[in-house]
């Protein structure tokens, strides 16, 4: 259902034509994300803060990809493992969270900014 939601808010407000993904991110709030193509084939990328309601967007190769965001993870640690990677939003700021375990296996989480790469925040040792 809340992905219906998303979906139709989105279409309101941006050249949705395709959805490729869907998830909920939970953070200090929690975000709709979505990702697909606008009506010219290029990829986006829609946040939608589930209080606001605003519909923020911005297309794929405005951002950092992925791989570019465990760069900059790599670059200053060292993790065991990677759990997940993926799309989120805090303070209106479009974000890559990582989710990994360090080497005595606790659980870390590290956010990268979607827009720049700059690293934003780091939880450690949960």
């Amino acid at each position: 259902m809340a992905e219906e939601k998303a979906v139709s808010l989105a279409k309101e407000k941006v050249e949705l034509s395709e959805v490729e993904d869907f998830h909920i991110y939970h953070g200090t709030e929690t975000v709709s994300v979505l990702e697909g193509k606008n009506k010219k084939g290029e990829n986006i990328i829609v946040w939608i803060p589930e209080k606001s309601k605003k519909v923020i967007w911005d297309k794929r190769k405005n951002g950092i990809s992925k791989e570019d965001a465990v760069q900059r993870l790599l670059e200053e640690k060292s993790p065991k493992k990677i759990i997940s990677v993926k799309l989120g939003m805090e303070n209106s700021i479009p974000l890559w969270e990582i989710y990994y375990r360090s080497e005595n296996n606790l659980i870390n989480y590290y956010y990268v900014d979607f827009k720049t790469g700059e690293w934003l925040k780091k939880i450690e040792n949960l």
